[in-house]
C-alpha cells in the first residue's frame, strides 16, 4: 500500500483535546510545595490490593492506617511503626490535621465512604478501582472532586502504560479511519459458575448459592465494618478474604466493574467517551446475589466533536465477539478491537497490532503526542505536590465507573436501557433504580 503520512500540526492540535479530556482536575493546595519535601499520607486498607498502593507511595511519610483485618493492620505498623493505627476509618478523619493525602484501598462497597470525607476536607485522594460502588455514587464523588480541586486518581495503574498511549494516538490521529464498532473482551470469569467452567477460568473459588449458615468470626477481623453500607449478614469464608466478596452483588459488580476498569479505559480514552445513549445485556438469567461469571454488554453513544456515533461491547468469560470466533482477528484472551473505516487496531495492557497486517505493512505511526507517563502512583504524588495533572484523574475516572456499572444494571434489569444522564435514570426502566443508587445500613450516610 502507499506509505500513509500523518500531519503533525493535525496531532499537536489533537494533543491538546487529550491533556483536557484527562486532566481536568488539579489540586488548588499544596502548590508550589518542594519536591523533596514529603506528604504526610493516610492509608485506608492495607492488605492486598492496600499492601501494594501502600509500598507505593512508601517514600512518602505514612502517618496513618486503617484496617478492619487486625492482622493487615499490625504487618502495616511493623513496616510503618511511627503511623497511629485505626480500624475504622471515620475515627482517622477526626485526626484530619495529620496528613495530607489518602489511599484507599478498601472493598468497593466502601470506596466511596473512604473518600468522600477525604475530598470534604480537602485532602488529595488515590482510589483503588472501581471508584465507587454503584453509578449515584460515582457522580457524588466526581462533583465532590471538581468542587474540592485536589489531586485525585483512581487506581487503574495500566493507564499509565506506554502501549495504551501509542494505541490512543493511533486512533486519534485517524490510523484506521472513523471508529464506529469497538469491542473488549476478557478471559477471566469469576462469577456464578459451574465447578467445571471455575476450573478452566481459574476461579478461586465455586458460588452457586448464598451459605445457609454461618462461620466462626476470625478473631482478628471486625466484621461490622466490614459490612460498612452495605446489609447486614453473617459472616461467612465465602466472602472473605478477598478478592471473594466482589462477585456478591452487596459488595461488588462482578468482572465488569473490575476489569471493566482497566479494558473498557482503553476505548473509553481513545474515543473520547463520557455517558452512553442506550445499554442493553445478555447472559444467563440475572442471579438476585451473585454477579455473573460470563455475560455481554451493549452500548451506543452518540458523535463526540468529529467522531461519529459508535457501538462498544463488552464481553466476559466464554462471551466474544463474533469475529473473534469466526477466527478473522488473532485469537487474544483479552483485548480490544476498535473497527475503523480503513482498518482495525487490536490491542490488550502490552501489546497492539494493526490489521489486516499486509494493509499496514508500510504504515507511518504518528509522532507521540502523549506523554509517557512518570508511574501512576508518581503521577498522583507530584499533582499533591505541585499541581500538576494525573491521568485518570476522578472526572475521567468517575464517567468511567458510570459507564461500567450500566452495563451491570442493564443485565440486572433484562431491559435495554434509555438512559438520562443529566438526571441519573433510565428512562424507560424504573426498575432499575434499586441498582443505580441504594440505601445504607443504619449509622452509614453518604
Amino acid at each position: 500500500m502507499t506509505k500513509q503520512k500523518t500531519n503533525r500540526r493535525g496531532f499537536l492540535a489533537k494533543s491538546a483535546a487529550v491533556a483536557t479530556a484527562v486532566t481536568v482536575s488539579a489540586p488548588a493546595i499544596l502548590r508550589g510545595r518542594n519536591l523533596n519535601e514529603k506528604l504526610n499520607i493516610a492509608v485506608i486498607g492495607v492488605g492486598g490490593r492496600g499492601g501494594a498502593n501502600r509500598n507505593a507511595v512508601s517514600s512518602e511519610n505514612i502517618v496513618a492506617l486503617c484496617d478492619v483485618n487486625e492482622n493487615n493492620l499490625n504487618a502495616a505498623g511493623a513496616a510503618h511503626p511511627k503511623a497511629t493505627k485505626y480500624v475504622d476509618f471515620r475515627k482517622l478523619f477526626d485526626k484530619e490535621k495529620h496528613f495530607d493525602a489518602v489511599v484507599v484501598s478498601t472493598c468497593e462497597h466502601t470506596h466511596a465512604f473512604a473518600t468522600m470525607p477525604a475530598l470534604q476536607l480537602g485532602k488529595h485522594v488515590y482510589c483503588e478501582k472501581p471508584l465507587t460502588y454503584n453509578i449515584e455514587e460515582a457522580r457524588k464523588i466526581r462533583e465532590a472532586a471538581g468542587k474540592a480541586k485536589v489531586a485525585t486518581q483512581m487506581g487503574t495503574q495500566i493507564h499509565a502504560g506506554n502501549n495504551y498511549r501509542r494505541v490512543v494516538e493511533l486512533v486519534q490521529s485517524g490510523a484506521i479511519g472513523p471508529v464506529r464498532e469497538a469491542h473488549t473482551w476478557v478471559g477471566r470469569a469469576w462469577g456464578r459458575q459451574s465447578a467445571a467452567d471455575a476450573k478452566k477460568y481459574r476461579d478461586i473459588v465455586t458460588i452457586r448459592e448464598r451459605p445457609q449458615q454461618s462461620q466462626p468470626l476470625p478473631a482478628n477481623l471486625n466484621w461490622d465494618l466490614w459490612l460498612g453500607p452495605a446489609p447486614s449478614r453473617p459472616f461467612h469464608g465465602v466472602y472473605f478474604p478477598g478478592p471473594k466478596w466482589y462477585r456478591w452483588w452487596d459488595f461488588g459488580n462482578g468482572t465488569m466493574s473490575d476489569l471493566g476498569s482497566h479494558f473498557v479505559d482503553l476505548p473509553f480514552w481513545a474515543l473520547k467517551l463520557q455517558a452512553p445513549l442506550s445499554i442493553e445485556a445478555s447472559g444467563p438469567t440475572p442471579h438476585a446475589e451473585i454477579a455473573p461469571a460470563s455475560m455481554k454488554a451493549a452500548y451506543q453513544y452518540g458523535p463526540r466533536g468529529d467522531m461519529p456515533e459508535l457501538s462498544l461491547s463488552w464481553y466476559q468469560g466464554t462471551s466474544k465477539p463474533k469475529i473473534w470466533h469466526d477466527k478473522k482477528i488473532p485469537q487474544w484472551g483479552s483485548g480490544t478491537l476498535f473497527i475503523g473505516d480503513n482498518g482495525m487496531l487490536l490491542a490488550d495492557y502490552g501489546k497492539h497490532l494493526l490489521l489486516p497486517e499486509d494493509k499496514f505493512s508500510g504504515f507511518r505511526r504518528p509522532d507521540p503526542f502523549i506523554p509517557n507517563s512518570i508511574g501512576h502512583h508518581a503521577e498522583w504524588l507530584q499533582a499533591c505536590k505541585t499541581g500538576s495533572p494525573t491521568t485518570c484523574n476522578f472526572e475521567y475516572a468517575g464517567w468511567l465507573t458510570e459507564a461500567n456499572h450500566l452495563g451491570n444494571v442493564a443485565f440486572r434489569t433484562g431491559k435495554k436501557l434509555e438512559w438520562d444522564a443529566a438526571n441519573l435514570r433510565a428512562t424507560n426502566a424504573p426498575e432499575a433504580e434499586r441498582f443505580i443508587r441504594r440505601e445504607y445500613r443504619k449509622g452509614w450516610t453518604l
